[in-house]
């Protein structure tokens, strides 16, 4: 690679990880805030809090990748405009295959980056946050109840326990079971203990008032009784994989006898599609960003900023492309309309390129927001010239 090119990759580069670094951070910390309930609720340590929040990180990579790119590279070619750059390379006869070159060969390893990551690395991070998520609710009472202290175990259950000895034994057991809306049960028994497989908790030497919404209260002692953990411990000890939890291989070959591919097929089709496109997104938004400020300009000329442009348009054809994958589990249609979307934006953009074609506001726009420019200038007042110092 040329040493020019090499210094406009830097500079790319450079500004593509100020923009990436930020951002990223903001929404990856939104999104683990959002799971801090599995220390709270889990009792789960801090360490395992930081491994949660570590396997969330590959989902939000490759929805930034493409417009942290966009901002690198019209902020890189904004700046060598103004700096008079770009006007320099263009009276000196040189191509702009200069320019082009090395921004897409950065762009095109960014686009194979989120591929892999995408196809690779997030399917694996989905399914071991599942998993961890699962083992933390595997076994409730034993785990997660802490003594004299009051747990929701999920809306509308909470269990309070006194002690809680070896062999699975709960002394002093407290449940509040309001699930039902039909009526609403408490529970109270001096010994309990939970069975082996995690599934009922047999209390011992207590007593159960269940309360109707119209007041009335009935209470039943008990020497024995079996209150049912299945549900509970089912839903929560074993994760359940979804679409984006699986591998390129099995959305390519998905296996019928699967459960919830049987229940969702159009969810399958539609994230497979999504993957084989979305990891193009960072090249094509390089030539979009390319069309837009990859030229020399008169800083006399009216238009919005090159920023500004491409990330419009680039939020347009992401927004278009979300569309369309939410449209493609019920409609199969959308599968073209997806495909498409994206290789109509990416020849246009080659073209314009390749035509030496630039992207500029329409006449009557850009006389029109001359105009405004200029009545702004008269209204404001001109100051006084004292450069003569008053002299005759």
């Amino acid at each position: 690679m040329k040493l020019f090119e090499t210094y406009i990759v830097r500079r790319v580069g450079m500004m593509f990880l100020v923009a990436l670094l930020p951002v990223l951070a903001i929404i990856w910390t939104t999104q683990v805030l959002q799971r801090i309930n599995l220390v709270t609720d889990s009792g789960q340590s801090i360490g395992s809090f930081a491994t949660l929040a570590t396997l969330i990180l590959p989902t939000i990579i490759p929805v930034v990748l493409p417009f942290a790119l966009v901002i690198g590279i019209t902020q890189t070619l904004t700046a060598m405009n103004t700096d008079s750059e770009l006007t320099v390379m263009e009276a000196a006869g040189a191509r702009r295959s200069i320019i082009i070159r090395p921004i897409m060969i950065l762009a095109m390893a960014i686009s194979v980056f989120s591929f892999v990551v995408g196809n690779v690395v997030e399917p694996k991070a989905r399914v071991a946050a599942r998993e961890m998520v699962a083992e933390a609710y595997a076994d409730l009472l034993s785990t997660v109840i802490e003594e004299k202290n009051f747990r929701r175990i999920e809306d509308g259950l909470y269990v309070q326990i006194t002690q809680r000895l070896s062999g699975r034994i709960l002394k002093g057991l407290f449940v509040v079971d309001s699930r039902d809306p039909a009526f609403d049960l408490i529970y109270y028994a001096k010994e309990g203990a939970v069975d082996p497989s995690g599934t009922s908790l047999l209390m011992r030497d207590g007593e159960v008032h269940r309360k109707t919404p119209d007041g009335n209260v009935s209470v039943i002692n008990f020497d024995s009784y079996s209150f049912d953990l299945s549900d509970m411990t089912q839903s929560r000890g074993q994760a359940t994989l979804r679409a984006s939890d699986r591998g390129l291989g099995f959305l390519l070959n998905p296996d019928p006898n699967d459960a919830d591919y049987k229940a969702k097929p159009g969810g399958y089709r539609a994230e497979l599609h999504r993957r084989l496109t979305d990891w193009a997104l960072p090249a094509i938004f390089a030539l979009i960003s390319l069309v837009i400020a990859g030229d020399a300009r008169s800083h006399r000329e009216a238009r919005l900023h090159p920023m500004v442009s491409a990330l419009t348009i680039a939020f347009a054809l992401r927004w278009a492309n979300f569309y369309a994958v939410n449209q493609i589990e019920n409609a199969p249609s959308f599968v073209g309309v997806l495909y498409a979307v994206n290789i109509g934006a990416a020849l246009i953009a080659i073209a314009l390129l390749f035509r030496n074609r630039k992207m500029s506001m329409p006449a009557s726009i850009r006389n029109r927001f001359s105009n405004w420019r200029q009545k702004i200038q008269d209204r404001m007042p001109i100051a006084p010239d004292n450069s003569n110092g008053g002299g005759v």
